[in-house]
């Protein structure tokens, strides 16, 4: 079985288009959302939408369940909650629908997902190599996918050994060895240095996973992020990819 696997899309419209085209050309069997698919962007209820014909696994992240208002905005940076606040004004009933059965973690068959960890699902970060230990240690199948710190990254347990490193595009992993711990990265708001969007393809039967990155219309993303009066920062950072 292949699978597209898509993290952090944050209402950004444009760069989850480009990843649809791309998932679209490379035909997978299933597409799973690691969440927050909104939260951030300007466009919410048009991803969800997209989303919700796209995918068939998702999760919930936090900026989801803060915008259909089941998580406090207490806990969110000033610019995430500001955010926050205006996706909950413009989330259309659909989209709503879409936001509401998922959970923060699912078990699949030789696969884990959460949206943070397995330490705790909706807030906590794998951003280095005791972070992976940690989700190691409190999963147990051979594949972890994480997403929400919105970095491409690959941790390895092999033999008792660690590994951890960034997954810049065109990093290839072998799944057929060891455990493995992955995050897609972020479709529309990468925080690894490289401004475009970012996915994951596994081929589950040849035990292979390889990280991509599409190009997708930044400056329009921003024009609509500025237009809506949201945040300065939340476009500034979209050409950078911090």
């Amino acid at each position: 079985m292949r699978v597209a696997v898509i993290s952090d899309v944050h209402s950004n419209l444009h760069a989850l288009e480009a990843v649809r085209r791309e998932i679209e050309r490379e035909r997978p069997d299933e597409v799973w959302n690691l969440g927050d698919s909104v939260g951030y962007g300007a466009r919410p209820s048009e991803c969800c939408e997209i989303l919700a014909r796209l995918t068939t696994h998702s999760l919930v992240g936090n900026h989801d369940l803060a915008a259909i208002g089941r998580l406090s905005l207490a806990g969110f940076s000033p610019v995430a909650a500001a955010a926050a606040a205006w996706t909950q004004q413009h989330l259309s009933e659909s989209a709503t629908a879409y936001l509401t059965g998922p959970e923060p973690s699912s078990k699949l068959v030789g696969c884990e997902l959460y949206h943070g960890s397995p330490r705790e699902p909706v807030w906590a970060y794998v951003l280095r190599a005791a972070g992976a230990a940690d989700a190691f240690s409190l999963s147990s199948e051979p594949l972890v996918l994480v997403g929400h710190s919105h970095f491409a990254l690959a941790a390895s347990l092999i033999d008792g050994q660690l590994e951890f490193d960034l997954a810049p595009e065109g990093t290839v992993v072998d799944l057929t060895v060891g455990r493995r711990l992955l995050n897609p990265g972020s479709v529309g708001q990468p925080r690894d240095g490289e401004p475009r969007a970012a996915y994951l393809l596994l081929d589950l039967d040849t035990g292979r996973a390889e990280f991509r990155r599409v190009e997708y219309e930044i400056e329009r993303t921003q024009s609509e992020i500025r237009a809506a009066g949201l945040p300065e920062q939340l476009a500034r950072r979209l050409s950078r990819g911090l």
